[in-house]
């Protein structure tokens, strides 16, 4: 039987002409896409390498000596105003206590809401995902408020402190990391827990033993996602350290370039690079469990 259906050779040609005349303009708009989420990069980077009056004169410009990047650096970080090194410090104590305070509970209380299904765990967990799509500015001048009644009602100082932060941050981040965490957990096969508790383990020996090890991928998903997150924040640390306390973090730090009157655009320009460098280091070394880890969190 003859395939009347089989396309002649000039329909062959054209199709496959169109076909990679659409690859190419896909390429082209992946390009223009990149070129624009790397330009305030690109523009952090030059401009770092250049001096206030240049950057004035000429917001956007080849650096005329592209040296005076390592004099800008030596001026952010002996800044006689501020610490910069104390603000790296305080963020990296405060990312650190954060993350560590969020992936712990927030494990711990997707695996309850997994393995215990009644309609309380599934009406705790809707509560939760809801709790994602609260504006941060409907509660952050409550929030205050309330950090301060409570510091004053258990005597322990909320606002200022490192530790007011962290709570604060724990908060804020359960909710996305108990989702990612609970579509995940429900994928661990339930035969591995009931062989620890048949061998005398524990319930929390199970979590910390069997299940916490298989969560690694997940782990490293919402580690990530979450520092970056509490790296760059701002407005939070305005609200709970204040501009002029003595826990600063680095955007709080970039803050103290900015004057009523005289802004210093090159150290600002550095002290952005110089945040930047770390989260970027850390986000290509754990790249690939990113989209792995958000996949299998909320799909399965």
């Amino acid at each position: 039987m003859v395939n009347t259906h089989r396309l002649s050779p000039k329909k062959s040609v054209e199709k496959g002409v169109e076909k990679k005349r659409n690859h190419v303009l896909l390429e082209i708009a992946a390009v223009l896409l990149f070129a624009a989420f790397m330009l305030p990069f690109i523009i952090v980077l030059l401009n770092s390498m250049r001096t206030n009056v240049e950057i004035i004169n000429q917001a956007v410009g080849i650096p005329q000596n592209p040296a005076i990047i390592a004099q800008n650096v030596l001026t952010v970080w002996n800044n006689p105003t501020f610490s910069f090194m104390r603000a790296f410090i305080d963020s990296v104590i405060i990312t650190a206590g954060s993350l560590a305070l969020i992936s712990l509970f927030s494990s711990m209380t997707a695996w309850v809401l997994v393995r215990n299904k009644t309609r309380w765990s599934s009406l705790l967990f809707m509560l939760y995902v809801s709790a994602m799509v609260i504006p941060f500015q409907v509660v952050m001048f409550p929030l205050i408020s309330w950090f301060r009644t409570l510091g004053s009602f258990f005597g322990v100082q909320l606002l200022r402190t490192h530790a007011g932060l962290m709570f604060a941050y724990l908060g804020f981040g359960e909710s996305l990391t108990i989702f990612i965490f609970h579509g995940f957990i429900k994928n661990v096969p339930l035969e591995l827990e009931e062989a620890a508790d048949i061998d005398g383990c524990t319930r929390a020996g199970t979590f910390f033993r069997v299940v916490l090890p298989l969560l690694q991928p997940v782990f490293v998903t919402v580690l990530v996602l979450n520092g970056l997150w509490i790296w760059n924040d701002y407005l939070l640390p305005l609200l709970i350290l204040g501009s002029n306390s003595g826990v600063r973090t680095i955007p709080l730090a970039v803050q103290g370039f900015i004057g009523s009157f005289v802004k210093q655009w090159n150290l600002i320009m550095v002290s952005t690079m110089l945040a930047m460098i770390p989260i970027i280091i850390i986000y290509l070394l754990a790249q690939k469990y990113i989209v792995s880890g958000l996949v299998e969190g909320a799909i399965k």
